[in-house]
């Protein structure tokens, strides 16, 4: 059994662990605390009441670990709600007035608000996949080697130029029925002539001879299916599949 003596001194030296330093024959820190453990060990050897090791293995463990600073104790009780002060939700934020309104709804209406919502969320889901559809179908009457040659150099800018001049004619019902274009390189005028398919307008390319140089003219005139242009634009289509969304 562990005398109140031997107590006495333990504490006493643990007590003094932490004082300052006393003239030059002071031990380092380190020193003084691998002495105290040696100690603590030496004494737990000769101890035999339960309670009183037990008061020494504490004490032995408490040497064992270094003391904590101020941030790393926080640390320990930093999951909510010890830690530090999470932001306030949009609940919080919300006016009593108006929160009190939400919740005091009545159910009936609760539910043709949802009802009407979901109706709201299915028509328009139909109008895009409607439009998907359609830009699709305008798609696929290019025929495949332009389709490839629009994918593998695509040109925007020059696509937007052409898309506009023919959705412009297209949606001219008081104009000319036909629309002539001078496209001399040949890749530009391909990309023409996709753009007519796209929007389901006939063209055609004829040669005459000016200033002794060949002279490409295109003409372009509406089909008896031509109808108003599709929603989504042959750009935004070609940017759809590229992002995989086709």
């Amino acid at each position: 059994m562990a005398s109140a003596d031997l107590l006495r001194r333990e504490e006493e030296f643990y007590a003094s662990l932490f004082d300052s330093a006393k003239g030059d024959a002071v031990k380092s820190r380190g020193q003084m605390i691998e002495r105290k453990i040696e100690i603590l060990e030496d004494m737990a050897t000769k101890v035999s009441n339960r309670r009183s090791r037990r008061w020494l293995n504490d004490r032995l463990l408490i040497e064992l670990v270094p003391r904590l600073h101020v941030e790393e104790i926080k640390g320990l009780f930093a999951p909510p709600p010890w830690g530090e002060e999470q932001p306030l939700s949009a609940f919080c934020r919300t006016s009593v007035g108006e929160w009190d309104t939400f919740r005091s709804i009545d159910m009936d209406v609760e539910a043709r608000l949802i009802q009407h919502m979901k109706q709201l969320s299915t028509k328009q889901k139909n109008h895009v996949d409607g439009d998907e559809i359609i830009a699709l179908n305008a798609w696929h009457r290019i025929d495949r080697q332009t389709r490839e040659a629009i994918k593998r150099k695509f040109l925007p800018d020059m696509l937007e130029i052409y898309e506009e001049r023919v959705r412009t004619f297209i949606q001219d019902t008081i104009g000319k029925d036909v629309l002539v274009l001078n496209v001399q390189d040949p890749f530009q005028r391909l990309l023409l002539h996709g753009v007519c398919e796209f929007y389901n307008v006939s063209s055609t390319t004829t040669t005459t001879v000016r200033d002794g140089k060949l002279w490409k003219t295109t003409v372009i005139k509406k089909r008896a299916g031509t109808g108003a242009p599709s929603r989504i634009t042959l750009v935004s289509f070609v940017r759809m599949k590229k992002n995989g969304s086709q």
